[in-house]
């Protein structure tokens, strides 16, 4: 049977009492794996809600969280946090969040030392690490220091990240995807399913909000679908219309300097037309892409972008689309 992991940053947007039934009927259904950080708000305070209190044996689920902390002070406060919230004695996967560096041991951070004391004590299980630069990604899982890699994988995956995959498989690693789904462009779950079922070493968490996406994550792991001739032929249009320089919606480049919803605004004219709701023309968005006139073009967001967008230049693109789409001029 395929195993789905649970990504459990979207369960800070729901109550607890219904994030403690999601989880515990995601477990329930063979999802072993849940993913979750400091930085999620209360994402990890949830899930030691639902696992905590022997409600089942700790060792029955795996739980990976991460820390954003660059210097050894906030990363043991993390991760006494992190134990603290998700009421356990210790981490199965240790990440650390959004690495734009690949630290090693004496590179005079103290950082990777602190995974390798943390680890002597008992309170991790194993070093992780995640990424959105490419390079940094092939580094980690090249390093030999790290037992896990997360980066962004899904069928609109170029030919650097299928071989990032490799990689791990050559090293060891084990491969963490997350935004199977491209940060919503993608609303097949069927096609994304059977596409990173073909990496046997490759765990995919899904971002679960609801119960009814859960189900859809649920029944793929009793039947999960083959990339057939029918899939093939989807996948492969798709990746023709979408691949090259569109945003995944990450959200590292905000804030902007003069209040643009840059990860909304920078993929709006994909989103109106994958996604079609009265919800992205409505009078908030129709503001919200009018802020984009406002752009001074003084060049913060760029080098946070993990995919080296030109982001001006994509702001003005889909501002210009949106606006014919209102008019009439392009169609949904």
């Amino acid at each position: 049977m395929p195993q789905n992991g649970f990504g459990a940053l979207p369960i800070q947007r729901i109550s607890l009492e219904a994030a403690v039934h999601l989880l515990r009927k995601a477990w329930e259904g063979g999802i072993r794996y849940f993913d979750t950080a400091r930085a999620y708000t209360d994402s990890e305070e949830k899930i030691g809600a639902a696992f905590g209190n022997g409600w089942l044996n700790r060792e029955d689920v795996f739980i990976a969280t991460k820390t954003q902390a660059s210097t050894p002070e906030v990363f043991w406060k993390d991760l006494g946090t992190s134990l603290e919230k998700l009421q356990t004695d210790y981490i199965d996967v240790y990440q650390f969040h959004l690495m734009g560096c690949c630290w090693r041991p004496g590179d005079g951070t103290g950082m990777y030392e602190c995974m390798l004391e943390a680890k002597e004590q008992g309170k991790i299980r194993h070093i992780g690490g995640t990424a959105h630069k490419i390079g940094v990604a092939k580094e980690i899982a090249q390093s030999g220091l790290y037992e896990t890699l997360q980066y962004p994988f899904s069928y609109l995956a170029g030919d650097q990240e299928m071989e990032l995959v490799e990689i791990c498989r050559d090293q060891n690693v084990g491969f963490v995807c997350m935004k199977g789904l491209a940060g919503g462009l993608i609303t097949n779950s069927k096609a994304a399913m059977a596409f990173i079922d073909q990496y046997d070493n490759a765990l995919p968490i899904w971002g679960i909000q609801r119960e009814s996406e859960l189900d859809e994550w649920l029944a793929y792991m009793k039947d999960t679908h083959a990339m057939d001739e029918e899939i093939t032929r989807f996948v492969e249009s798709e990746r023709k219309e979408l691949m090259g320089d569109f945003c995944r919606g990450c959200g590292y480049c905000m804030p902007c300097t003069v209040g643009i919803t840059i990860n909304q605004c920078n993929r709006m004219s994909l989103m109106v037309r994958r996604a079609p709701s009265d919800y992205w023309l409505g009078e908030h968005w129709q503001a919200g892409m009018e802020k984009i006139e406002e752009c001074i073009h003084c060049g913060a967001c760029l080098p946070k972008c993990p995919y080296e967008l030109d982001i001006p230049s994509l702001l003005q693109k889909n501002l210009q689309d949106y606006r014919e789409i209102l008019a009439g001029k392009k169609t949904v």
